[in-house]
């Protein structure tokens, strides 16, 4: 019985089980395969992302349309010509005109520019100011943190339109203003975002490392926790673009924002909102790329958060 096992488990044995291990070749194919950066693995999922992707390509297609359109045009977006007033899309003028005789088409984009302008800015002085008062909050906690945390719960608090508004009422309305007027309250949410992700990186060992090799508080927030924060920060800079343009215009159309006849979105819209069922072309153009735009900032924005965090993934 012994001997038929024994037998039966030689048959299953074949000389090649027992060929060397051909190190060099192992080591070889590992060596050929590069290993992922953060930032790479990052990278390839957004680029996976084909969502993600059709919002950055749109970004970037209203980007260049809105620099380089204006400049090869051979129309201007301020001059009135009455004598070709609300002219309907042509080989002439591919949006059509409006009532002054305007081209449709160079204060579409003319108003692009200034949408872009105003939601970068925006974004920029949220993100500078977030950093800054999120950083300082996460990083010492305490009374400091709370303190500074009750000033922002108070300031959040206050309709953000509401304080936009009575300092376009109060000052004169212009792009600055309405920047300034953006920022007052729009930076707090990017704070609480730096914030939460300081609390939790601070007692990380690099972060203790550099503390007692004598850091100061600054350079640690600064050199070690904000940019192993910066995904969670990217992703909240990106959806703060939309809603400071959709602000702009929203409101440039109530009359408060860019002031004619300097071309933008909003004022576009409420243009066309008053001769839409006769001339819908001067509603269409400007709504249509208005739409456009916070839509692919929105997707780009949520295609970068999975491709910081896949377990975001609704």
């Amino acid at each position: 019985m012994s001997n038929t096992n024994h037998t039966n488990t030689s048959d299953k044995l074949s000389p090649e089980m027992f060929e060397k291990l051909k190190r060099d070749s192992v080591i070889k194919d590992e060596a050929g395969r590069k290993s992922l950066t953060a930032w790479q693995d990052i990278r390839q999922r957004l680029v996976s992302n084909k969502l993600a992707m059709t919002g950055f390509w749109i970004i970037v297609f209203i980007a260049v349309a809105a620099i380089f359109v204006p400049i090869i045009s051979p129309h201007d977006h301020f001059t009135n010509n009455l004598t070709n007033t609300n002219q309907p899309p042509n080989a002439s003028h591919w949006f059509g005109t409006d009532d002054l005789g305007r081209d449709v088409l160079e204060r579409t984009w003319k108003g692009a520019q200034i949408s872009l302008f105003v939601g970068l800015m925006a974004a920029l002085i949220d993100l500078i100011l977030g950093i800054i008062y999120g950083g300082i909050m996460g990083y010492y906690g305490g009374k400091v943190d709370e303190v500074m945390n009750r000033f922002a719960e108070i300031l959040y608090s206050i309709p953000y339109l509401l304080v936009v508004i009575l300092l376009l009422v109060v000052m004169e309305p212009s792009l600055t203003t309405i920047i300034i007027a953006m920022s007052i309250t729009g930076w707090i949410n990017m704070a609480w975002i730096v914030r939460g992700q300081i609390m939790q990186l601070k007692n990380q060992e690099y972060a203790l490392a550099s503390k007692s090799l004598g850091a100061g508080a600054m350079r640690i927030i600064f050199r070690h926790l904000i940019p192993n924060a910066m995904g969670p920060i990217l992703v909240t800079l990106t959806l703060t673009v939309p809603n400071a343009i959709f602000t702009e215009a929203f409101l440039s159309f109530l009359g408060l924002g860019v002031q004619s006849p300097v071309a933008s979105w909003g004022t576009m819209i409420d243009d066309g909102v008053k001769a839409m069922s006769i001339y819908p072309w001067r509603l269409l153009f400007p709504a249509l790329f208005l739409s456009l735009t916070i839509f692919a900032f929105n997707v780009f924005g949520d295609g970068l958060r999975d491709a910081f965090d896949p377990k975001l993934k609704k």
